[in-house]
Parts: C-alpha cells; sequence; structure tokens
C-alpha cells in the first residue's frame, strides 16, 4: 500500500508541475501527461515498469471523453456534414494506401510492412483532436463538426481493420465477425438519424429521484458510459464510438444534466492516465540508438498526413487556410495505431524492429502534433497576413 501510495502522489507532483509549466507557455496539458509517462517510466525513474496496466485503465479515460463529446455535440440536420466527412476519409484513405506503397516501394519493406504503415496513416487520435477542439471552442462550429465526424468514421472502420489483420494471418475467421460491426453500424446510423431532430428525451418519474443523490449519480452515469462501450466492443467496433453514441442520446435526457458535474473529475484523472500510458510504452534506449530514424519517420508522419489530410478538405471545396488547418489537425497516428501495430507483431506480420519503431514514431507524433498543428496555423497566418498586405 505504501508502495502504491508513493508512486501515485508522485505521479500526481510531477504533473502538477510540467501542467503549471506547460501552462506558462500556453501549451495543452496532454504533452505533459506524455512527458510525465516518460519521465516516470521504466527507463528513467523506473516509478511505473507496466505500461500496459496503466494504459487498460486509462482507456476508461477516452470511454468518458467520448462519452462528454456526445452529450455536448449536436447532431447535425445538414446532410453534407454527415456525407462530405465519409468522402473525406475515403480519399485520405486512398492517398494513404499510395503513400504506404511509395514507403515501401524506395525501403524495400514488405507487403505486410506496406499494410501496416497504410493502416497507421488513417488512424489519427480522437483524444488528442477532440480535446484541441474542445479547448479552443471550435468544437460546435461547421468545421469542428466536420472533423469530429472523420474521427468518429474513423472508429468505425476500426473494426474492419481489425478483422483483416486477423485474417491475413490466418487466424479463425467467422462471417459474424464482420455481420455484427455491420449491423451496429446500422443501428448507431439509426439512432443518430432519429434522434438529430429530438429536443428532449422525457424518461419515467423513477428517474428523477436521481438528481438528489449523488452517489447514485456518479454509479448510475459511469454504468452508462462503460456498458455502451462493451456492448461496442463485443460487437468488434470501437468501445469509445460505443461510449460517444450513448453521450448523444444522454445528452438530450435533461434529467441528466447533472451527469457533467459528477463525472467531469472521473473523466480528467483516467484520460491522464491514458497518456501518461503512451509516455511510459517509449522505449527511451531503442529511440536513443535509433533516433535518427524515429525523428525522421515522426515529421514524414506529422508532413505528410497533413498533406494527404489538407488535399482531402481541399478536394470538398474547403478554403486552404481551413484545409491546412484541418490537415494539422488530423497530422498524428492515433491510439488505434498503437492497438494494430501490437496486434501485427503479435501475430507475426511484422518485424520486431517495424514495431518499435512504429510505437515511438506513433508515441512521437501524438507528443509533437500539437506543437505542429501551432506552427502550422502561425504559418498560414503569417502567410495571409502578407497576401493582405500586397
Amino acid at each position: 500500500m505504501n508502495g502504491l501510495l508513493w508512486s501515485v502522489s508522485i505521479l500526481c507532483l510531477t504533473t502538477l508541475g510540467m501542467m503549471f509549466l506547460l501552462k506558462k507557455f500556453n501549451q495543452p496539458y496532454l504533452i505533459a501527461y506524455i512527458i510525465v509517462g516518460i519521465v516516470l517510466g521504466p527507463h528513467i525513474s523506473g516509478v511505473f515498469t507496466n505500461p500496459e496496466q496503466t494504459e487498460t485503465i486509462g482507456e476508461i479515460g477516452i470511454l468518458l471523453l467520448m462519452f462528454f463529446l456526445g452529450m455536448e455535440i449536436n447532431v447535425p440536420d445538414n446532410k453534407s456534414l454527415l456525407i462530405k466527412p465519409v468522402v473525406a476519409q475515403l480519399i485520405k484513405i486512398i492517398l494513404s494506401i499510395g503513400c504506404a506503397f511509395f514507403v515501401g516501394y524506395f525501403a524495400g519493406l514488405s507487403l505486410n510492412s506496406v499494410v501496416l504503415i497504410a493502416i497507421l496513416f488513417v488512424f489519427n487520435s480522437t483524444a488528442v483532436v477532440s480535446e484541441f477542439l474542445n479547448k479552443h471552442q471550435i468544437l460546435k462550429t461547421t468545421f469542428g463538426i466536420m472533423v469530429l465526424n472523420i474521427l468518429i468514421f474513423q472508429d468505425l472502420l476500426l473494426a474492419p481493420v481489425l478483422t483483416l489483420l486477423k485474417a491475413w494471418n490466418k487466424q479463425e475467421f467467422h462471417i459474424s465477425n464482420i455481420l455484427f460491426p455491420v449491423l451496429l453500424c446500422g443501428i448507431i446510423f439509426f439512432i443518430l438519424k432519429r434522434i438529430r431532430n429530438v429536443q428532449e428525451i422525457r424518461l419515467p418519474e423513477f428517474f428523477t429521484s436521481i438528481e438528489k443523490d449523488h452517489d447514485l449519480q456518479v454509479f448510475f452515469g459511469l454504468f452508462i458510459c462503460l456498458i455502451s462501450g462493451l456492448v461496442a466492443e463485443a460487437a468488434g467496433m470501437s468501445s469509445a464510438l460505443g461510449s460517444f453514441v450513448a453521450g448523444v442520446v444522454v445528452g438530450r435526457v435533461k434529467t441528466f444534466n447533472w451527469l457533467e458535474h459528477s463525472l467531469v473529475p472521473f473523466k480528467v484523472f483516467f484520460v491522464t492516465l491514458f497518456f501518461v500510458s503512451i509516455g511510459l510504452r517509449l522505449d527511451i534506449p531503442y529511440l536513443f540508438s535509433n533516433f535518427s530514424i524515429i525523428l525522421l519517420g515522426t515529421f514524414f508522419v506529422l508532413l505528410s498526413n497533413s498533406v494527404m489530410s489538407a488535399v482531402s478538405f481541399r478536394l470538398l471545396k474547403f478554403g486552404w487556410k481551413e484545409s491546412w488547418y484541418g490537415g494539422a489537425l488530423l497530422s498524428q497516428t492515433g491510439e488505434f495505431g498503437i492497438l494494430a501495430l501490437s496486434l501485427a507483431y503479435k501475430s507475426g506480420l511484422i518485424e520486431y524492429s517495424l514495431y518499435k519503431s512504429g510505437l515511438g514514431i506513433t508515441c512521437m507524433s501524438l507528443l509533437l502534433s500539437t506543437i505542429w498543428i501551432a506552427v502550422l496555423n502561425s504559418l498560414m497566418k503569417r502567410r495571409l497576413y502578407k497576401d493582405n498586405e500586397l
């Protein structure tokens, strides 16, 4: 017990110190959490030695994060806000496959490695981007909804991608692996379509008693969030997507207005643990011994992802400013990339060196993505300022 308290106390103190430091430079706290994970990881201070356990607990934070996003977002009536994200992501997938084959051709990689690289390009970090949109008051704008819908569509793609990786390695495959996700996608689409014009969902009077009991509020809210994620996960989809849809429904129930106040502390703590676990995963000795490759790979991912996403936005008639901003937001490789890497390595699809390099590049892209967004945004503002002067 003393060891656990000591570890948690160090975690809180280190996180506080890093947050105060980044607050002075007006940087998002997500960077602080990842840096704390690096500092407290097995390769520096050794306070935490098992990243997998921390990540498992931290994934609850992602469920809560997506649950809150669902409560805050308005399901758009405009069909273009539902269709355009799908088109944008399909364009991005085509460009990602082309980019992956380009990399594989010059690096002499196998087909398995090329497929995995394409998958890494396809998925972005829902947690990083949504937190950034929320902090900068962009989430509820037309552009913010567009970006969020792209991320939700990526979550829908998780099930077929994981099925592809399993089938690729000739693991046992059943038609249910495809049917359940497709069925759940249909249910989700039906729910979103029916709920978009509903202002309020009324519940029986029994639920009004919960408004006066804080303990009931906390556990009832956690149950709704976690069980919806569990159902989605059982169907082979992203648990985060299930929590998001539950949040959309709950957001229409005025009886549950107290949920935001009851669950915010849980969200903050568990989201912190998730990003700390990303820092814990960084193999510092491997990072230093292959520093040039990983750093070059990270900047290539940030740049190529930004360009491919910007092209997707531009083809959908967005202006160059919004296109490049959207490209910067979708520049990193997401947390699902880590899942795909782990599955591919355990299945024997890729070698250990590619697994470690991919893990390092993914973690570094998450760490540097907010700085990359700020840099590209600043460059675009300078360019526009010069154009206006001319």
